[in-house]
């Protein structure tokens, strides 16, 4: 499955919009740039892309509030642009549905890979789905082929890596998972900041716990991560 796609990318310097406009049309992609989130909103309402590069620093309107914008109504796959050693700017970034992140000053190379890999995973369709591909937990149920999940009869709203990580739970129920395995066995990163899952799992649990202040299906393991409890009912 190819992962080139239509980026936008939105950054109001233009030196560094043009070189990132440049690696990405190198990997593949067709490449749009803005400068401003007002316009990227528009944008991104009139003809959505595949992908948004955001800058978290934008005039009037910054990144976050862009990207909380965007949650609002579209599921497109983000990747933020944020300071170097800013871990509270990364955090509230992944808080506000971010997908990914790379830290300035960056490597453009690497935010051509980070790319590649988030349009892959929000697009792939594992080989096991068939018969598989309908996971199923009391009124959860994640069916992996459609890439969708339901609560209670209700469609959830799940970013791209919040539904990987799902999915992943539900497949090995019961078992614990250090933060670092679950970087590695369900996004594919050999390196990457751990905290990066303590949000997704806390965005997780306000969309499938009855109480996220008291989780009861996705439980934390101290000392080691977490573990997938199933609730044992079937609807």
């Amino acid at each position: 499955m190819s992962a080139s796609g239509h980026v936008l990318v939105v950054d109001d310097d233009p030196t560094v919009a043009e070189v990132v406009a440049r690696y990405l049309e190198r990997d593949g992609h067709r490449v749009e740039c803005v400068a401003d989130g007002r316009q990227a909103l528009r944008r991104v309402l009139d003809r959505p892309p595949d992908l948004v590069v955001l800058d978290l620093m934008l005039p009037g309107m910054d990144g976050l509030e862009v990207c909380r914008r965007l949650r609002e109504t579209s599921l497109v796959p983000v990747v933020m642009l944020t300071a170097l050693g800013a871990e509270t700017d990364r955090l509230v970034g992944l808080e506000t549905g971010a997908d990914d992140y790379v830290t300035k000053p960056f490597s453009p190379r690497e935010l051509a890979l980070r790319v590649r890999s988030v349009l892959r995973r929000a697009r792939a369709v594992p080989p096991s789905a068939g018969n598989a591909g309908i996971l199923r937990d009391g009124d959860l149920v994640v069916d992996v082929a459609a890439h969708e999940a339901f609560r209670g009869g209700v469609r959830l709203t799940l970013t791209a890596r919040e539904f990987d990580l799902l999915a992943f739970l539900l497949r090995h129920p019961r078992r614990a998972f250090t933060r670092d395995e679950l970087l590695d066995r369900v996004w594919d990163w050999s390196f990457g900041d751990s905290s990066t899952v303590t949000v997704h799992v806390r965005r997780l649990r306000e969309k499938i716990e009855d109480d996220p202040a008291a989780p009861g299906r996705i439980v934390t393991v101290w000392g080691v991560g977490y573990r997938y409890e199933p609730t044992g009912e079937r609807p």
